[in-house]
């Protein structure tokens, strides 16, 4: 039986995350229903559940050990692990299993990272140091790549696929219907979602975002649903954004599982996002996005799909996001079948990781 161990910001209630490791499993195990899969994670008991894996605590050193003893392979990734902007910490922990791996004498394989931003001079070097012993190197975009070659890591085999999640299987639109009609949100009404999330304390576009809701509900004829992405963080920020509206909308206040979320999307006719996973899932299911930008990774997903970000969070405007809302809205048709090939090429890529991955467990590469 192969084995191989996972790290990545898994069982902290992030949907995106968790849509990762979903889809990551779900190919891996397409290639290889006998793989034996152990995953790092903030909630061991939580990540078993709903992943039907084994899995190890973040801090359980013993565990992780153990686990990584047995391993052919530890995968790193997907997701933002090596980057020092959102957390400096965090860098220096996805990094320590990187190093314990590799002391170890393991394969590793950076899989559909979001490298960076990296910035300082000792965090570079112990990228350059560690990125140039792994034994091969996937990242979800171009951008990620270009910091690869900032950061001098050159050695192992490098590729650009996509992000995991493009790669899950579509679901339908009867579980997000019925939780639409449970928070009575169904009927005939066309529905924008909105997925929001805190950044740095910031309060203003908030504040647009309340008049960019009220807008759509008035001049769209639209209900207006609020998305979290991150539970239970993102059900505060959105309370905080709707309690500034003059119009009705819909806060889901709940936590929701990758294919609920997926299905909530599918009875969207417009998704607004600010988290990156939002704008994905919309992706996913066919749906028109606009996303607006607060990490270069959103706008790296955007323009890996011919688009780009309305604003950033700093200059968002309420007449900039409604231009592109009614531009959007009236091509919203045309966009599910001009994005279908599109889209079918980015689901390649990102099953392009999983057998990546099976060929250094086979020892192919």
């Amino acid at each position: 039986m192969k084995r191989i161990v996972v790290s990545g910001y898994y069982g902290a209630k992030n949907a995106g995350d968790e849509a990762m490791l979903a889809a990551m499993l779900e190919v891996l195990a397409d290639l290889d229903p006998e793989l034996h899969i152990t995953v790092i994670t903030a909630d061991p008991a939580d990540t078993e559940r709903r992943h039907g894996v084994h899995a190890v605590g973040s801090f359980d050193m013993g565990g992780i050990l153990g686990a990584l003893r047995r391993a052919d392979l530890l995968i790193s990734g997907g997701g933002s692990l090596l980057q020092n902007v959102t957390s400096r910490r965090s860098l220096y922990y996805y990094m320590g299993i990187i190093l314990l791996a590799l002391l170890l004498g393991k394969k590793v394989m950076l899989y559909a990272q979001g490298i960076g931003p990296v910035t300082g001079r000792f965090a570079c070097h112990c990228m350059r140091w560690l990125g140039n012993r792994v034994s091969l190197i996937t990242v979800r975009d171009e951008g990620s790549m270009a910091e690869l070659r900032r950061l001098g890591i050159t050695r192992p085999p490098m590729e650009c696929t996509a992000d995991p999640v493009l790669g899950i299987h579509p679901v339908g639109r009867e579980a997000g219907r019925a939780i639409l009609s449970s928070c009575g949100a169904d009927g005939a009404k066309p529905v924008v979602g909105i997925s929001v999330r805190d950044w740095q304390g910031w309060q203003h576009y908030k504040e647009i975002l309340a008049e960019i809701s009220d807008a759509v509900v008035r001049e769209l004829g639209a209900r207006v649903i609020f998305l979290p992405m991150q539970y239970p963080e993102d059900v505060k920020t959105a309370k905080t954004v709707a309690a500034w509206t003059q119009e009705e909308c819909t806060v889901l206040a709940d936590e929701y599982s990758t294919s609920e979320l997926l299905s909530l999307v599918a009875n969207m006719d417009l998704m607004i996002g600010v988290r990156l996973h939002a704008l994905i899932f919309a992706g996913v299911m066919g749906v028109p996005m606009i996303g607006i930008s607060y990490d270069p990774k959103v706008d790296r997903f955007l323009r890996s799909i011919g688009e780009k970000p309305v604003n950033d969070l700093q200059d968002i405007t309420t007449a900039s996001v409604l231009k592109e809302v009614r531009r959007k809205w009236a091509a919203r048709h045309e966009f599910t079948a001009a994005n279908a090939d599109l889209l079918t090429q980015m689901r390649g890529l990102a099953a392009r990781n999983a057998e990546l991955a099976m060929g250094l467990v086979r020892k192919k590469l």
